[in-house]
């Protein structure tokens, strides 16, 4: 295995933060995936299966063990089913897909994701109509799962205990190997007629990650009122500290205007979470993971 040394993590999140990994390694396959994961276990090393780097913060000071670049991304159409390891993203399964007029994955357009961090999370958008969620276990049929005593076994959908932004995943040491999902025929006409005004939504409302480097919605969705909207309310749309800033456009979103370190982001989550509690009543919890030493 090609593991390196003391590799900045920044580059490697669309946070653009983060300090040093001691040990890095990038992985192409499933196989690869599993053996790293097993070999940082043998060794005692703590390790984190990074996937596009999104909806993470990593700390200033980096992390202490193995970060695994999960780049395998193999994928298969048989039928009405695609099947892809769990390093494959989710834009390049919707073009895959697209092609073969497969309905399914046009829901999650725009969403910076592998298939690792979309069960992880239950992935979800609005629906077409705007009237309901679109969940990722919708579509999920089964999935090859390295589990803690690094057994590969196929597991259906029923075991991941799937929630709103959570998922088994969240509570064992369990890795996606890979994963199939049923999709549905459809015209490729409509299929990028969704993938085109999903985009649209999400260009209108919410800041472009290749301008304002985010992880996406800092805080999680607090029903009928909305954690951006208590934010805005409260006066906190473009609070900056340091190199970090409360997005102008949506104030969900905690954006690097270029030289913003993790502990800039948490200082603005603390402030957020003190001043929408004290002025409205209301908890907000973050839906983001923080990785590594701060």
């Amino acid at each position: 295995m090609n593991i390196q040394k003391n590799i900045i993590l920044a580059p490697y999140t669309t946070y653009q933060i983060g300090g040093p990994a001691d040990y890095f390694i990038v992985v192409k396959t499933k196989d690869q995936l599993a053996e790293a994961i097993t070999y940082a276990r043998e060794n005692n090393l703590v390790y984190f299966v990074l996937g596009t780097g999104a909806n993470i913060l990593f700390g200033d000071k980096g992390f202490r063990g193995l970060i695994i670049k999960n780049e395998a991304e193999n994928a298969r159409v048989e039928d009405n089913r695609l099947i892809a390891e769990s390093g494959a993203t989710i834009a390049s399964l919707i073009q895959k897909t697209a092609v073969e007029e497969l309905s399914g994955f046009e829901h999650f357009a725009g969403i910076p994701s592998t298939i690792g961090g979309a069960l992880w999370q239950n992935l979800h958008f609005l629906s077409p109509d705007r009237a309901e969620t679109v969940f990722i276990e919708s579509i999920l049929e089964s999935a090859l799962i390295l589990d803690e005593s690094n057994n590969v076994s196929v597991v259906n959908k029923g075991f991941f205990e799937f929630g709103y932004d959570t998922s088994i995943l969240h509570s064992r040491n369990i890795a996606v190997l890979e994963a199939t999902f049923v999709l549905t025929y459809k015209d490729k006409i409509l299929i990028q007629k969704q993938i085109d005004e999903n985009l649209k939504w999400r260009n209108d409302k919410q800041p472009p990650v290749e301008n304002f480097p985010s992880c996406g919605s800092v805080f999680q969705k607090i029903e009928g009122v909305g954690a951006g909207r208590l934010i805005d309310q409260v006066g906190l749309k473009g609070f900056r500290v340091g190199g970090a800033q409360v997005s102008e456009k949506h104030a969900n979103f905690i954006v690097n205007t270029g030289s913003a370190k993790a502990s800039d982001v948490v200082s603005i989550i603390n402030t957020i979470k003190e001043k929408v509690f004290k002025e409205t009543g209301y908890v907000l919890k973050t839906e983001i993971s923080f990785v590594g030493e701060f």
